[in-house]
């Protein structure tokens, strides 16, 4: 199951510096705008612990971690709804995203050039949801035109769209975003085809110095003032302090950079756990001699669904799958123990997979 987070910001906020930190892929990081004109990707490694110890314990011949793509998205100017600056192509490209990673400048800086003159991170914040949402109005608009025909016809689901579609306007056309519509499940779904850029999940990442990555700042704070109703993360990163991190070569070099600051672990690795979170993804892995992998998977999802992530033929002649939960297996450190001590589960079509679970899967095609 592939991930897809797009980074956004307005021009010099720090995107393309995070992309850098995200990937092993370089970006120009230059001080102008539109710097980054075609999108970059990267493809990055999840961290997680986990799969470290269960590397350990198996000693398989490979080890494979999951992965999430990064996309560092052009940046954009007021009036991008309407093609302004690289206002098309930044729509177009965040459309593809699963979700929306918002770099939001945070810090001041006299040598690196504000695109407004002057650092305020809410206002940069509005720049961009006003874009996006006048976007999401303008396909919104074309659609009740298309339903509202139908409904007066006497076309009953037409009718119930209609309705849900212009609870959207509304919420839109105040300046709030489709996340934060006031809708049940099922009428979100009624809205899912049309892909509104302002329904993807957001995080937001505020850029900070040195002084304030651990407690934060003033703007930080302001940020996190203004988001309450988004149902979002508000994540504090020193983009530049990442790159550092990021430059230097061993693990004993890094971790003592990280003491001196007083970090645990690198923003990037908060980041990258805080976008899984953010999407509701969960892991389980696979150990054997050979292999020992992740596999993301929805929360929520089912035995034969899980396993048809490895391959489609999994799913369709799904017979059980036989279960050790994470705990379990590092406790009693090899899957023979498990089984022994009781703690090998078989489990049928309706078992609902639990983050971490090391699987094995049965079927017959």
């Amino acid at each position: 199951m592939g991930l897809k987070c797009g980074i956004v910001g307005l021009p010099n906020v720090g995107k393309s510096t995070l992309f850098n930190c995200l990937s092993n892929a370089k970006a120009q990081a230059a001080n102008f705008p539109f710097c980054t004109i075609e999108p970059n990707v990267g493809t990055i490694t999840v961290p997680d612990e986990r799969l470290k110890a269960l590397e350990n314990l198996v000693k398989p011949q490979r080890t494979v971690p999951t992965t999430i793509e990064i996309v560092d998205i052009a940046g954009l100017v007021k009036g991008a709804s309407k093609g302004e600056g690289l206002g098309n192509q930044f729509l177009g490209n965040i459309r593809e995203c699963d979700a929306i990673i918002h770099v939001l400048r945070c810090f001041e800086d006299g040598n690196v050039v504000h695109v407004d003159g002057s650092v305020d991170p809410v206002r940069d914040k509005e720049i961009i949801d006003m874009e996006l949402q006048l976007k999401d109005l303008e396909i919104l608009s074309k659609r009740i035109d298309k339903v509202k025909k139908q409904a007066a016809v006497g076309e009953k689901e037409a009718k119930k769209q209609f309705d849900i579609f212009e609870k959207y306007r509304v919420h839109l056309e105040a300046g709030k975003s489709a996340r934060s519509a006031p809708v049940d499940e099922k009428e979100r779904e009624l809205v899912h085809d049309l892909y509104l850029l302002t329904d993807k999940p957001v995080m937001y990442v505020c850029n900070v110095d040195e002084s304030s990555v651990t407690t934060g700042n003033e703007h930080t704070k302001a940020v996190e003032a203004a988001v309450p109703d988004e149902n979002t993360q508000v994540l504090i990163l020193g983009v530049g302090i990442e790159a550092d991190i990021a430059s230097l070569e061993t693990y004993d070099e890094r971790q003592m950079f990280l003491d001196d600051l007083g970090l645990e672990t690198p923003g990037v690795n908060r980041l990258i756990k805080s976008a899984y979170d953010l999407l509701k993804l969960r892991t389980y892995f696979t150990a054997g001699e050979k292999e020992v992998k992740a596999w993301t998977i929805q929360d929520g999802m089912k035995a034969p669904q899980a396993a048809g992530v490895i391959h489609t033929d999994f799913e369709k002649g799904f017979i059980r799958a036989e279960v050790i939960g994470y705990n379990d297996y590092v406790e009693l450190k090899s899957e023979a123990a498990a089984k022994e001590a009781g703690k090998l589960q078989i489990e049928g079509k309706e078992y609902v997979v639990k983050d971490g679970d090391i699987m094995h899967f049965r079927f017959n095609v």
